[in-house]
Order: structure tokens, then C-alpha cells, then sequence
């Protein structure tokens, strides 16, 4: 499902989620002791160290200082077929206009948890949103949206391509590659709009166009990024719709039980109940990313007493939470299995 970006290039904008997960936990590194799965009904002292707690359920700890960068859903439109008709950016506002993380998770799950199609899913959605009361702008123009090859992906453009057919326009799908193989497809027209992502595409179409060393150019502040990212499409015949609040990013989680042990919801939060130390775990790059460890200890002042090797924002990690191994792991904030029960 990952396919679009690497984990921990594209930082994440902490929402706050209930989840529930399976999976097996995985081989743990590091000197410390397993931390312990009992819970108890006192909050941590200021100061000292957090054991994990174990539980089915997760949560995501709001990143309240935005340590990750913005990485909301957007529409991008190739730049000759939009100034043909003009409609099409208002038509694919609309999905954007209803489309928040919650949202995101439900139709992952769906998907992925639940095993129905993209193109059921979408429909559905589009149907109960009322994205299919349209009024008739398209005049019959052919659209080709790009189908990213990931489940997630899939389902936005379905959903923007039966929205576009609501409007009139001949609108259908088309099942493409990676990034690398689908944006000069979009840019010189032979696609008319892929679901994108604000600060992955930001980082990638600056790289493209500045080199590998340019300053970075997204952020933790969307209209900054955003603003980033327009100027840099001008430059390769691309524009924008508005980003929707549903953000596919990097998060960090605990089990519920353990938020409600230590009266947290947010990673300042954590920092401060937890002033002696916390258990991490994620992807092996982790410990050497500005998004990860670094950003944990750096921007919020985090002890990290042990790094428990494990996988990005998959299985591995969720369950090494779940059974208390860890206290805070790596999510991706849309993961249609962290759905709330």
C-alpha cells in the first residue's frame, strides 16, 4: 500500500485516531529489558519512565509541534486539459471538500480490511456523499485519472472518476505505476489527474526540478507547502485542486491503555509524563531519520531508552504495541486497520 513513498520521507501531521490491529510482534534490538505489560491505574511521575502497556486497541498522539510534514490528499490536473475546461478543478474540489483522515480510514478498511473493491467502496461513497448531484460541466471531455498501484490510490481515483462522470465528463480509470513512471504521463497529457499527496509530491517534483540538494520545500505548515508546491507545478505543467484534510502521513501510536494510564493524547504530552524514557519502535532506518527518532528527541525532548527494531507503520510493529513490548511505535495515520471499533 506504501508503494507511493519510502517510510520516513514523507513526515506526518499527528491526528487522533482509536485503532485496533493484528499482526505478530517482531525481533526486538537494543540492551533494555522487555518492557512490562502491566497496566495500572496511576499516571506516570514527571520524570520518570513509561513501560508499555498492553492493548487491542491504538491511538494516535496528536504531533502538536509538526515535526512531520503535510501530506493531504490532491488532485493534480494536468496543466492543458484544465485551462480546456476549468470545471474540472471545482468537480474534484468537491471530493476534497468531504474527505478528512477518518474518512480515509473507513474507505481503506474497506478495502483492505474487508476485502470489497475499490470501485464498490467508491461508488458507494460517492452515492452517500451526494459527489453524484452534479451539475453538467464536462460537455463529454475525455479524462483519463490515474489509479496509483495501491489500494489506496485506487480508491481516490475511482472516486474521483465516477465523481467526473457525475459532471458530465467521459471520465475512466486507468491503472498506472509509481511516481516515476506516472507524473511525466500527467504532466505531458497523457493522463488528466492522479490523486496526489501535498509534501511527497512537494519533495519529489522539487528534487526533480532543483536537484537533490535543494532546500526542502515542505513542511509542517500545509498553505506554505501548498503554496511550494504550485509554483513548482507551474514549472512541469501541473496545477491543483484544493487539498482535502485527509492526510496519508507517518504518526506515532500507544495502546488506549496506555493514553489513558498516563493522561496523554499528544507527543508534547508524552515527552512531559515521560521525562524518563519511553520504548520506541518502528522501521530499522528510524533511529538515523529527522522524522523518527531524531525528530522525537530533537523537537520534543523524548528519552528513548530502548529502539525495538520492527517494520514501517505495518503489522510487526502494531502488534509489538498491542502486547506491550513497546510504548510508542510508527503508524501511517490511514491504515484502514486502525479503523476504530
Amino acid at each position: 500500500m506504501r508503494a507511493r513513498r519510502t517510510a520516513l520521507i514523507a513526515p506526518a501531521l499527528g491526528l487522533t485516531l482509536l485503532v485496533a490491529a493484528c499482526g505478530s510482534p517482531g525481533s526486538s534490538s537494543g540492551s533494555s529489558e522487555p518492557a512490562s505489560t502491566a497496566a495500572t491505574s496511576s499516571a506516570s511521575p514527571s520524570g520518570a519512565a513509561c513501560e508499555g502497556v498492553a492493548g487491542d486497541s491504538l491511538v494516535v498522539l496528536t504531533d502538536d509541534k509538526h515535526l512531520q510534514q503535510v501530506d493531504n490528499i490532491v488532485p493534480a490536473v494536468n496543466a492543458a486539459a484544465a485551462g480546456e475546461n476549468p470545471d474540472i478543478i471545482g468537480v474534484l474540489d468537491s471530493v476534497s471538500a468531504v474527505l478528512d483522515t477518518p474518512t480515509l480510514v473507513g474507505l481503506n478498511k474497506s478495502v483492505d480490511v474487508d476485502r470489497r473493491t475499490s470501485s464498490e467502496v467508491a461508488q458507494e461513497f460517492v452515492t452517500a456523499q451526494g459527489l453524484d448531484k452534479q451539475s453538467d460541466v464536462g460537455k463529454g471531455m475525455k479524462v483519463s485519472v490515474g489509479a496509483p498501484n495501491f489500494s489506496e490510490g485506487a480508491t481516490l481515483a475511482a472516486i474521483y472518476a465516477d465523481t467526473l462522470k457525475a459532471a458530465g465528463f467521459d471520465a475512466s480509470t486507468e491503472t498506472i505505476g509509481n511516481r516515476e513512471t506516472y507524473l511525466p504521463l500527467l504532466e505531458q497529457g497523457g493522463l488528466t489527474v492522479v490523486p496526489e499527496y501535498v509534501g511527497t509530491l512537494a519533495t519529489f517534483l522539487n528534487k526533480a526540478v532543483n536537484g537533490d540538494s535543494a532546500e526542502p520545500v515542505a513542511s509542517g505548515d500545509l498553505d506554505k507547502t501548498m503554496s511550494n508546491l504550485t509554483d513548482l507545478g507551474a514549472q512541469v505543467d501541473l496545477v491543483f485542486g484544493k487539498p482535502a484534510a485527509a492526510q496519508d502521513q507517518n504518526a506515532f501510536a500507544v495502546t488506549t491503555a496506555f493514553a489513558q494510564k498516563y493522561g496523554v493524547t499528544s507527543l508534547s504530552e508524552l515527552a512531559a509524563a515521560c521525562g524518563g524514557g519511553i520504548t520506541l519502535g518502528g522501521p530499522p532506518e528510524c533511529p538515523e531519520r529527522d522524522f523518527c527518532e531524531v525528530g522525537l528527541k530533537g523537537v520534543y525532548g523524548m528519552t528513548i531508552t530502548k529502539f525495538t527494531s520492527l517494520d514501517a507503520g505495518g503489522p510487526l510493529t502494531k502488534a509489538a504495541l498491542q502486547q506491550g513490548e513497546i510504548a510508542l511505535g510508527l503508524v501511517f495515520s490511514s491504515d484502514g486497520s486502525l479503523a476504530g471499533s
